[in-house]
């Protein structure tokens, strides 16, 4: 089971996984830890990454990058409108409403989702991760910004998943640096102790996001967070090419913005000098040849002028830190560290200000590039069963205050209710009752449409059916389960109606539930972390609302997340008046969702469909210039060894022919041969071996035959000893046959009539012409010679038997019946007296007899 975190980045992205007992940030087939969010569309096929990255000057129209934006987004949201001139690549409205990214792809104009976008970058992340793993990834952890509304949220869930991808979590990138920070302490606080208070800050290309946690031994809980998604590094090359633009239009007369491309190219530029300037204080270069109209442009500039002409942007970086000391209610004494990550923390200007509004250093101990990602394996390897992680629990928090709204007939209107503060804790689920005699509809929508950086605070309307009332006529009671799972999305996750089935003679129908009361809602708060505008809803008459205790009948199946079962025993309940016995029935209800921008299923399985095409035929194009390569290859290399080491293998007249149609053939890849189908290289290349495999064939057997033939006499020489040594009667071969000795003799003799030959015929023959014996002819004769030959010079000698007298004690070693005793000093099978081991010799009982 795979264990993957994916760091989907604006600009960049990194994969994690674990494996050899540890996190490690994987390179991609460029040696690369960092692969490019870049996706381009060509005729044939998809690049994606780095890949994709070296087409942003020449295929840039067609080029995406920085789409991260526009997940969940409308087309006619005013912030994609305002971004729509700044974009070298096209925007289009989806069927849905939604924003897709216009391109050129297969030669036929296409619009594909910001889903579809994502998933493509995210299927280039999975093969990353499979090439590094050796093994299929399905199970992964994808990160988002903490301030991700909920569209936005679903729509990378179903990137995700148009990629082939299980997304266990969708974690938010402040908390992700907390986890990889925090798991590895060993100091931290024990649990019932003052938690350790740490600020994360994290500056990328294209948000800024703070959030301050608590650790305790085996723990984090997210207390606040606070952000500002439209600033990041790119407020700073914007600023340059600004500058830059504005500098160039002076001194050179150029107006660079009517150029895409001259465009791209100064941010490129930009983006680096960005980077110098952080290193060094000094004036450093911009240097751009063929800028526009075949004009070379330079230009100039000093940190102290970028933090100038960066006044603005940097005056920004302090109000969210001053919103999340607030949120948490901290001072700048209780915080313990301040860790800060992402590629735009480097900004000296801006680490200068983060550390003179807390008054400390700032901590650097994470790799501030790969942090998120290894925050992410960290948890995809705590979800995972494959993996044993130290135990370590997570408590996220929720980004923006939720609520509710509903149609109430006793205040002739709408009638709402906060369920989720401004950082409440999360995944989290509460319970809510209402009392109803027909279907009703929930709105959910954030309540904080000022502090929301999108335009729309619907989160989506859940329609709650097959409400009926009692059979008395009475209002039945739902109750309503809500939920913030562990990506952060809300969801009117179940529904059921309890209804009444039979009550004591004389006793009137109660609810069994514990009631809130405006005296204990202060204390209800602090236990259940639910606001007062429930108690409100609560007073509601039929339309009652209250967060339920969890007293329910043992029939009902609800789940709980681990934080709500912490918070829900409440000791100090007052004492409560006798209940009614109440038989009820609980019945589930269906419960009809729509999400706001929610992508639809059939919509989404034609995208993963589509993905799949695409895959293949990336795959196929792959194949298709890999044969192509094989033939260019194959034309250079030839061309070079015929007047190299193969000059000699070769006549005059074939070297012409041959060098003459390896020309046509690179004439041939560059004019016709240039777009081509796989099987005509294919052919192409089987064209040229036909003429060039015989002359490699011939070095091939030039350079080995020598080898085979050395080996094959000295098996020669070998047996023939042998038999000389029989034929001298030596002992360690008189117990061989003549018969056997006489093949051998024949063999050895016929294998040496034959070597010789062959060695005289090679050695008359010009090596431009096919050799007169070839290496696997030889192997095979000396292959022959040995299987014919070692048994029966290798055969033993023949065992000699005892009599039978003597075999009764044959087990123990005796002679004659008599065991010999062992030498003084001496112990049957331990060392003698000189600490040598025994001989595993056998002694000869009789002199007269000849043992082996």
């Amino acid at each position: 089971m795979s264990v993957v975190g994916f760091d989907v980045g604006f600009l960049n992205c990194y994969v994690a996984v674990a494996r050899a007992g540890g996190i490690e940030t994987v390179a991609n087939e460029y040696s690369d830890r960092c692969t490019p969010a870049c996706v381009s569309f060509g005729p044939r096929n998809r690049s994606i990454g780095a890949a994709a990255k070296s087409q942003v000057v020449t295929n840039c129209k067609n080029t995406v990058q920085g789409f991260k934006r526009f997940h969940g987004r409308a087309f006619s949201d005013p912030y994609i409108q305002s971004l729509k001139s700044s974009l070298v690549y096209d925007l289009a409205q989806m069927p849905s409403g939604t924003t897709g990214i216009k391109v050129m792809y297969m030669e036929e104009e296409k619009v594909f989702s910001i889903e579809q976008v994502t998933a493509m970058l995210l299927t280039k992340m999975k093969e990353t991760a499979e090439h590094a793993l050796k093994k299929p990834v399905a199970d992964c952890v994808v990160s988002v910004p903490c301030y991700y509304t909920d569209a936005e949220r679903r729509s990378v869930v179903d990137a995700a998943q148009i990629a082939g991808l299980n997304c266990l979590r969708l974690m938010n990138e402040t908390t992700a640096v907390a986890l990889a920070y925090g798991i590895y302490k060993q100091d931290l606080p024990a649990p019932e102790e003052k938690p350790r208070i740490v600020v994360f800050v994290d500056i990328g290309h294209s948000g800024y996001q703070t959030s301050v946690c608590a650790f305790n031994k085996g723990k984090l809980k997210i207390l606040a967070t606070a952000c500002d998604p439209e600033l990041g590094g790119k407020d700073f090359d914007e600023m340059l090419v600004r500058h830059f633009c504005e500098e160039f239009g002076k001194k050179y007369k150029l107006d660079v913005k009517t150029k895409p491309r001259a465009l791209v190219r100064l941010y490129q530029e930009c983006e680096k000098l960005k980077k110098l300037m952080s290193a060094n204080s000094s004036d450093l270069p911009l240097n751009i040849e063929c800028f526009m109209n075949d004009i070379d442009v330079s230009g100039k500039l000093n940190r102290g002028q970028f933090e100038e002409m960066c006044a603005d942007v940097l005056a920004r970086v302090e109000a969210p830190l001053h919103n999340l000391m607030e949120q948490a209610k901290l001072k700048k004494e209780d915080i313990y560290a301040v860790e800060i990550v992402g590629g735009a923390s480097r900004i000296p200007s801006v680490k200068e200000r983060i550390s003179k509004f807390f008054g400390k250093e700032l901590s650097t101990t994470l790799n501030a590039d790969e942090a998120v990602a290894r925050g992410c394996a960290l948890q995809c390897a705590i979800l995972s069963p494959a993996f044993k992680v130290r135990e370590f629990s997570i408590t996220d928090a929720v980004a923006y205050p939720i609520s509710l709204k509903w149609n109430s007939a006793a205040e002739e209107g709408l009638s709402d209710c906060e369920v989720f503060p401004k950082n409440h804790a999360a995944p989290f689920s509460k319970v809510l009752t209402f009392y109803r005699r027909e279907p009703f509809s929930l709105e959910a929508y954030y309540n904080t449409p000022k502090e929301l950086p999108y335009p729309d605070p619907t989160i989506g309307q859940f329609v709650i059916q097959k409400v009926v009332p009692q059979a008395s006529g009475e209002s039945s009671k739902v109750k309503v389960k809500v939920r913030v799972n562990i990506h952060g999305i809300f969801s009117v996750s179940s529904a059921s109606l309890v209804e009444v089935q039979k009550t004591e003679e004389g006793e009137e129908p109660m609810d069994t539930e514990q009631q809130s009361t405006p005296e204990k809602e202060e204390e209800k708060e602090g236990n259940m972390q639910t606001d007062q505008d429930e108690t409100k809803a609560q007073g509601d008459g039929q339309k009652e609302m209250e967060e339920e205790k969890k007293t329910l009948p043992e029939n009902e199946e609800m789940e709980t997340s681990p934080e709500e079962s912490k918070t829900e025993k409440k000791s100090d309940q007052p004492p409560q008046a006798k209940k009614p016995k109440v038989k009820t029935k609980v019945l589930e209800l269906p419960i009809e969702n729509s999400p706001q921008w929610e992508l639809a299923i059939d919509m989404l399985n034609l995208f993963v469909e589509n993905e799949g095409k695409m895959i293949m035929q990336d795959k196929l194009e792959k194949e298709r210039n890999d044969a192509k390569n094989y033939v260019e290859e194959y034309v250079y290399d030839m061309r070079d060894k015929l007047h190299g080491r193969l000059e000699k293998f070769v006549s005059e007249a074939d070297r012409d022919i041959l060098s003459l149609q390896l020309e046509d053939t690179e004439n041939w890849l560059y004019e016709d041969g240039e777009d081509q189908p796989k099987q005509q290289y294919i052919d192409k290349l089987a064209e040229l071996k036909k003429l060039g495999q015989p002359i490699q064939e011939r070095y091939m057997e030039s350079e080995e035959r020598p080898r085979a033939f050395d080996d094959m006499g000295k098996q020669i020489q070998m047996y023939m000893k042998i038999v000389e040594a029989y034929k001298t009667k030596e002992e360690q071969y008189d117990h061989l046959d003549q018969e056997d000795i006489n093949k051998v003799d024949k063999m050895v003799n016929d294998g040496m009539i034959w070597m010789n030959s062959k060695m005289n015929q090679q050695s008359k023959l010009s090596l431009t012409v096919e050799p007169a014996v070839r290496v696997r002819e030889i192997q095979d004769k000396t292959k022959e010679l040995y299987s014919t030959c070692n048994p029966i010079v290798t055969k033993p000698k023949p065992k000699v038997e005892l009599p039978k007298d003597d075999k009764a004690g044959e087990q123990n070693g005796p002679v004659n019946g008599q065991e010999k005793a062992p030498a003084e000093g001496t112990e049957k099978g331990t060392a003698d007296s000189t600490g040598n081991p025994p001989s595993t010799e056998s002694t000869n009982p009789r002199p007269d007899m000849d043992l082996d």
